[in-house]
């Protein structure tokens, strides 16, 4: 939105060529997302307990999730509202990726909206059908991903990227399709599942997202992308204004949902948030690295497959509640311990994801 005005502005005051630099309006993009969120956080808590739109918790939870009921929940809102915004002022409005993203962002915020929406109409956990959801997912995830693998200019944008290997670059050719909408649909029903405790689901999400974003500068930088043997993406690094706000949104969130929290991001924000990493790493081909990065949200996913799988093949649990945070709480881990565990794996998960790129 401001972009034009700030290019033309450069062109006759010298101060002003500042804001064609990437990581300059990256910058702005995170203060901005984090300033939108600090500035309505409060005002949005006190909308949702006016309208009493408070967490409804099931009964078969932890007995610690009873005092949880009736937190305000959809917060999601505001770390949409945060992207959206933050996005438009310092984004290159003709980004395919720019509106590629936006558009995931919104459209899985929708379908999140909706199923907080029937969860407090009804008064219990049961939002959206599995299916409906699904398909909605699936739909929203296939336009995006139609529209990059046929806007795609060259055949790397559409390869499969291994890390460790220096020349390993496999062309997917339709199955470009079926391996991103899995990974989009998968990542952001992943971080749902995470998004069980006060902050658990949200710093992982801002620290991928950090992550990702710099391999999206490196993509979009010839001479970075050459020199790391990745993939050279023009334009790319316009992903990494998506990447600030995420970032600046998810720590301005997390200020209000913070152990003990004000607020849950319900699965507006979950939902969102998941979409917009998983796209994000299929925009800059690094779906391996993401898996890495996002490392608990794999563990919380994995946690649910095998509990299932177990009790309907051998009628055991394999832990004690599913997904994998519940069981640490159940065998006495304080819920903030549980947290900042997570946090520091997730650390350790993107740094090393990052060293891959010299370990080729």
């Amino acid at each position: 939105m401001f972009l034009p005005l700030l290019d033309y502005l450069a062109e006759s005051y010298g101060p002003f060529r500042v804001f064609n630099y990437l990581t300059f309006r990256a910058i702005l993009s995170t203060l901005t997302a984090l300033v939108f969120c600090l500035f309505f956080g409060n005002p949005i808590i006190n909308y949702l307990k006016k309208q009493n739109y408070g967490q409804v918790i099931r009964s078969v939870g932890p007995e610690s999730h009873l005092d949880k009921g009736g937190t305000p929940t959809m917060g999601g809102i505001l770390i949409l509202g945060a992207i959206l915004f933050s996005c438009l002022c310092w984004g290159d409005l003709q980004s395919k990726f720019l509106w590629i993203l936006l558009f995931v962002i919104s459209s899985f915020g929708a379908i999140g909206f909706l199923d907080d929406y029937l969860k407090l109409k009804n008064q219990n956990s049961d939002g959206l059908s599995g299916k409906s959801k699904l398909f909605w997912q699936s739909s929203f995830a296939l336009i995006a991903v139609l529209i990059l693998y046929f806007s795609a200019e060259t055949i790397q944008e559409t390869s499969l990227i291994l890390p460790f290997f220096k020349e390993f670059s496999l062309p997917l050719g339709i199955w470009f399709i079926f391996l991103s909408l899995f990974v989009i649909v998968g990542t952001s029903n992943a971080v749902n599942l995470t998004d069980g405790l006060d902050g658990l689901a949200i710093m992982p999400s801002v620290m991928v997202a950090g992550g990702l974003g710099i391999v999206a500068y490196m993509s979009g930088n010839v001479i970075l992308s050459d020199y790391l043997n990745i993939p050279y993406l023009p334009n790319s690094g316009e992903i990494l204004i998506v990447c600030g706000a995420l970032i600046g949104a998810g720590i301005g969130f997390l200020w209000f949902n913070t152990y003990p929290a004000q607020i849950f991001m319900g699965d507006v924000g979950s939902l969102s948030l998941g979409a917009a990493i998983g796209t994000i790493a299929v925009m800059v081909r690094q779906e391996v690295i993401l898996a890495i990065m996002g490392g608990v949200f794999v563990m919380e996913t994995l946690s649910v497959i095998i509990q299932v799988i177990s009790f309907k093949t051998r009628g055991k649990r394999v832990f004690k509640m599913s997904p994998i945070h519940h069981h640490f709480e159940l065998s006495g881990w304080a819920e903030p311990k549980i947290i900042v565990r997570f946090w520091i794996i997730t650390l350790i998960l993107v740094l090393f994801a990052l060293a891959t790129f010299r370990l080729r």
